[in-house]
This record gives C-alpha cells, sequence and structure tokens, in this order.
C-alpha cells in the first residue's frame, strides 16, 4: 500500500494546523508550522485569501483525518461503510473506528511518540493484544482488550522516555496505562469528548454521502 514519503511539516502546513506528525519536535519551536502557518508552495501566503466552496471545505476536513491518522483513501470509505452501518451517529462511529486503530491506542498510551511511529512498531511486533502478537496497524481494539510491550523490547531506553512523557501529557479516559509493566487496558469505547482533535466529522460524512 503506497504511504506518504514526503516532508509530513507540509502536511501540517496544508491544513492549516498541528496535526502532530513528528512526535516531540511538533511541541518545540523547531516546528515548520510554527514558523510558516501558511500552505505549502510558491504562492503559499496567497491561498489563506482563496475562499473555499462548500465541497473544498468537507475535502479539507477528510484529507485532515486521511493525514492525522496516517490511512489511504480505500481505508477511508471502507471506514465510512462501516460507520453509517452502525448504530448511532455515524460520524462518531468512524472517529471511533480510527481511534480503536492499534497504531492509534499504541501512540495514545505513549510507546511512542506519533502515529508513524506507532504503526512501524506494530509492524515489527512489538506488541501483543490479550497475549496473542498482533503486527496488523489496523486492528480494531475492543473494551477489555490489553496491549502489552513484548518483554525483549521494554529495556529500550527510547520507549521508557516515551511513556514518561505519555503520563506527563495524560492518558484519554477510556484508555488505561500501567507504565511499570508495559501495558494498557482499552476501558470503554471512546466518547466524543474523548477525542480532542478539532475535527468535523459531520463534514466527512456529508463527503462521502453526497
Amino acid at each position: 500500500m503506497a504511504r506518504y514519503t514526503g516532508a509530513r511539516c507540509r502536511l501540517c502546513r496544508r491544513e492549516g494546523m498541528k496535526l502532530f506528525l513528528k512526535g516531540e519536535r511538533c511541541y518545540t519551536d523547531a516546528c515548520a508550522f510554527e514558523r510558516r502557518s501558511y500552505p505549502p508552495g510558491q504562492h503559499g501566503p496567497v491561498q489563506l485569501r482563496i475562499k473555499l466552496s462548500d465541497y473544498g471545505i468537507r475535502l479539507r476536513e477528510k484529507q485532515k483525518v486521511k493525514r492525522i491518522y496516517g490511512i489511504s483513501e480505500k481505508q477511508m470509505q471502507k471506514y465510512y461503510e462501516m460507520a453509517i452501518n452502525m448504530a448511532g451517529p455515524s460520524g462518531h462511529n468512524l472517529l471511533q473506528l480510527l481511534e480503536r486503530r492499534l497504531d492509534n491506542v499504541v501512540y495514545r498510551l505513549g510507546f511512542a511518540p506519533s502515529r508513524t511511529q506507532a504503526r512501524q512498531m506494530v509492524n515489527h511486533g512489538f506488541f501483543t493484544v490479550n497475549g496473542r502478537p498482533v503486527d496488523i496497524p489496523s486492528y480494531i481494539v475492543k473494551p477489555g482488550d490489553v496491549i502489552e510491550l513484548k518483554e525483549k523490547y521494554r529495556s529500550n531506553s527510547q520507549i521508557q522516555e516515551n511513556l514518561q512523557v505519555r503520563v506527563q501529557r495524560g492518558i484519554p479516559a477510556w484508555l488505561e496505562l500501567d507504565a511499570e509493566n508495559f501495558k494498557g487496558v482499552v476501558k470503554s469505547l471512546p466518547s466524543r469528548e474523548d477525542i480532542t482533535i478539532p475535527i468535523q466529522e459531520s463534514y466527512i460524512i456529508e463527503f462521502y454521502s453526497r
């Protein structure tokens, strides 16, 4: 599956907000968005004065979510189909499915500083779910699932540092982290209040249902 391999800071600038794609760098003055908050390209500052159409607004919202979670268009359409066939608000269902991806949960628990690195760690078999090895980043966790770092990776100083930083910044209410034992538990499904990323999910549903 094709993945974006270009400069990630360009994506934040294109969407006009920090997407936190580069871990700790995004929290420092080295963040490119802090220095150039206009869209990338020769005519970047000019683009700020261009008014988007209704279609453009919904397209940008969809692209923003894809970039935050690092998924392809095909995956996004799949999650949309799943969301509209679930009970409850389709927009919330969509965000809930994205939040429950294993790579996102690994990131939320603090094992990795970014979703990109979390995806790599899952791909390389760093984690087990309920005691069974899982190397599929798109694996959807459910309440009661236990995500645990394998024993041989627990001495990694970078992972230990990542966990300390995450504990300081806080863990989402729907997750529980046991940093000493390198494990996390999915306590419940994420509520809309737990998803603090500024997303207008209704625009995404409208985009695909047009």
